[in-house]
């Protein structure tokens, strides 16, 4: 199997750190043009310098604006050609303890974990290849079953972003585009929730691996980047409207 990437245009949102970044490293390995991109204009300039590669594209944007993702996916197009792939990563699992959420906190959350989802996919669908493309959306275990302790607002957007895939699959079916949604577990690095529970108390991060987690270890950025460039390969052709746990066996139903 090669995975082969050359000539194909891929744009991955929120990837100016973390999981993004990784999945965006990956594609440019493989032979993609990468556009990466962040709402983040400082972050975004010093990645491109250190990427230092013709294959990195940076694009600044707010994609939880449903007007921003239009301009990027319409400056992607014009700029750049027809998308093959995009990875829809923006999110962010930090919000109050449950029991204290509020409506501007539910806004605030579901603004990252789904409108940014839902403005990309709404605005890029005319914009494909014409043999149509992917699209791979990076959801959270917390969205698939209880977690305990995961903030509420963080576990319900990630549930209705996992929806979302499964029921918008048939109507991008008709245009040729693929959508499914990995669902990571605990994957760390830098500046990660899970980096600052290394950092507060390791012992107690241990054991709660052990306990937990069958594999015996964290997730890292490239245990989803890989999983993540192959459904977005044509190995994957015959896969949507499906989700995938990336999570070391800590959820385990059938």
């Amino acid at each position: 199997m090669k995975l082969d990437f050359s000539k194909k245009v891929v744009l991955v949102t929120g990837s100016s750190r973390g999981i993004g970044l990784g999945i965006g490293k990956l594609f440019i390995k493989l032979g993609a043009k990468v556009i990466f991109n962040s709402r983040n204009h400082d972050d975004l300039t010093k990645l491109i310098k250190k990427l230092d590669t013709p294959k990195a594209i940076g694009v600044v944007s707010d994609v939880t604006c449903p007007k921003s993702s239009r301009n990027l996916i319409e400056e992607v197009f014009h700029k750049h050609g027809p998308i093959n792939n995009i990875i829809c990563n923006v999110g962010s699992g930090k919000s109050c303890k449950p029991g204290q959420e509020n409506f501007e906190e539910w806004q605030r959350v579901f603004e990252l974990n789904l409108w940014s989802t839902t403005n990309i996919v709404e605005s890029s669908k005319d914009f494909f290849v014409k043999e149509g493309g992917a699209i791979t959306c990076i959801s959270s275990i917390c969205g698939k079953e209880y977690i305990p302790g995961a903030p509420v607002t963080y576990s319900v957007a990630k549930a209705a972003l996992n929806s979302y895939v499964k029921s918008i699959s048939l109507p991008l079916s008709k245009k040729g585009i693929r959508i499914n949604v990995i669902t990571p577990g605990n994957i760390l690095f830098e500046g990660s929730v899970w980096d600052e529970k290394m950092k507060k108390d390791l012992d107690q991060l241990n054991k709660f691996i052990s306990n937990e987690v069958p594999l015996g270890r964290l997730g890292n950025v490239e245990d989803v980047a890989y999983f993540c460039v192959w459904l977005s390969s044509e190995y994957a052709s015959f896969i949507t409207g499906n989700q995938f746990n990336v999570d070391g066996g800590q959820t385990r139903s059938f």
